[in-house]
């Protein structure tokens, strides 16, 4: 599932804040690299220059990704360059479907001359287009230390309780399976309210504690039942459910429980709330501290 990962390069420092993650999975999964910048063409001022940072880049998470290996050279990891033109946001997505790409981790922020790289730019049409999963690294103010603590040891999924939610599941459970990471199953139910009709028009009053109580109990219970999966695989899961809502709670948790990556899919569907990126995803993206893993609902595997 993650046998090759891309990562998209601009020539910035920002959007370098992808290759420590890129180096720790590579490492930890034997997975194969492929580091990309997508010029406008042979005669864009610099080429040479960026087929040289590219080759710089490409040897630099080699070195980084040794240090994973535990000595075993036997399984050192591939790293290769792509040099692409055209468009960034189109070259990226068709590269990765043209090479069989199973994760793109990319930043979010990056500048390459007049061009910015930002959510609702790069980043944006990347994740609406792609059929891979995209791991969105925070440009600025993401979390510090990342080469010196490690990326993937704690990682928080959100669940809506739908269908649609748990397409981020199996990439998951194999994720977390082979980096032997601690998986926190995260549901954020809706407070309830009495509403009564007034004069000038209607008020609300808040369960009690004890009245919600039965409505966080069924979300206990299906987590539970999820966990139980995840456990069957010899992940170690948690599960915790809170009211309120639902982006504020996740980055709430993310950073309450020091988590590496939040993974959730793009989509999901509870009451007649929805999940979309621009909505809660967008949200835990553009006020959160974590990393981002998003799946598309549709290439979901079954």
């Amino acid at each position: 599932m993650y046998d090759k990962i891309l990562v998209p390069l601009d020539g910035s420092a920002m959007a370098e804040v992808a290759l420590p993650y890129a180096e720790e999975l590579a490492g930890r999964l034997g997975s194969e690299v492929i580091i990309t910048y997508v010029a406008a063409s042979p005669q864009e001022p610099a080429y040479r220059e960026r087929e040289s940072y590219i080759q710089e880049k490409v040897e630099a998470i080699k070195r980084g990704a040794d240090k994973y290996l535990e000595g075993k050279k036997e399984k050192a990891v591939k790293v290769e360059p792509a040099i692409l033109k055209g468009d960034p946001a189109e070259e990226i997505v068709n590269y990765a479907d043209k090479a069989n790409i199973g994760l793109i981790v990319m930043a979010t922020h990056g500048l390459s001359g007049i061009k910015r790289w930002a959510l609702g730019s790069v980043a944006d049409k990347v994740v609406r287009a792609a059929r891979q999963p995209v791991a969105l690294i925070r440009g600025q103010n993401g979390q510090p230390g990342v080469r010196a603590r490690g990326m993937l040891n704690k990682i928080t999924v959100p669940l809506d309780g739908s269908k649609e939610s748990e397409a981020v599941i199996p990439y998951i459970e194999d994720l977390a399976s082979k980096l032997k990471a601690e998986v926190t199953l995260l549901l954020t139910v809706a407070q309830v309210y009495y509403v009564y009709p007034a004069v000038e028009g209607a008020f609300q009053i808040p369960y009690t504690e004890e009245e919600m109580e039965p409505v966080k109990a069924n979300a206990e219970e299906y987590l539970k039942k999820i966990a139980a999966r995840l456990k069957d695989r010899n992940i170690e899961a948690k599960h915790k459910v809170t009211v309120g809502d639902a982006a504020e709670e996740i980055i709430r948790i993310a950073d309450e429980t020091h988590t590496d990556l939040v993974a959730m899919s793009t989509h999901g569907r509870s009451g007649i709330s929805r999940w979309a990126f621009g909505s809660v995803a967008g949200k835990v993206l553009q006020g959160g501290n974590t990393p981002l893993l998003l799946v598309r609902v549709s290439e979901a595997p079954v």
